[in-house]
């Protein structure tokens, strides 16, 4: 497994966390993950407003092999969501760092990030886990 941008933190369910310099931060599934579930076909997220808990449920994310849940990886409140998925969700795949991103929210405390995975650490736990 290739291991992801050094930019961002980790989730062990697979979602990447990239601080903005606005303080906001911006949320979406690994390479890893977009590998395993296959050609997306659809996606569900959360509501713009809506206040996430760490590690808690916030959208579906579903393949041609399955359907997997998306989780937050720190609390917050969302600020945007990606409405170009709707449309388009094979940039998911495409460009699972990049346009591929779920929402961006506001955290509720950005040190929560230090609790997430750097890249190395993702690596090896997803390596692990196969």
């Amino acid at each position: 497994m290739s291991q992801g941008p050094d930019n961002l933190y980790y989730a062990a369910t697979h979602e990447w966390a990239r601080l903005e310099p606005d303080g906001s931060v911006t949320v979406g599934i690994t390479e890893h993950a977009q590998q395993a579930l296959g050609d997306v076909m659809y996606v569900e997220l959360p509501m713009v407003g809506a206040v996430v808990l760490a590690a808690g449920f916030t959208g579906i994310v579903e393949s041609v092999k399955a359907a997997s849940d998306i989780y937050a990886p720190i609390a917050g409140t969302v600020l945007a969501v990606n409405e170009a998925l709707a449309d388009t969700p094979e940039q998911i795949n495409e460009d699972p760092y990049g346009a591929g991103w779920f929402y961006r929210l506001r955290p509720e405390e950005p040190s929560q990030l230090n609790a997430l995975l750097d890249a190395v650490g993702y690596a090896s736990a997803a390596v692990a886990e196969a």
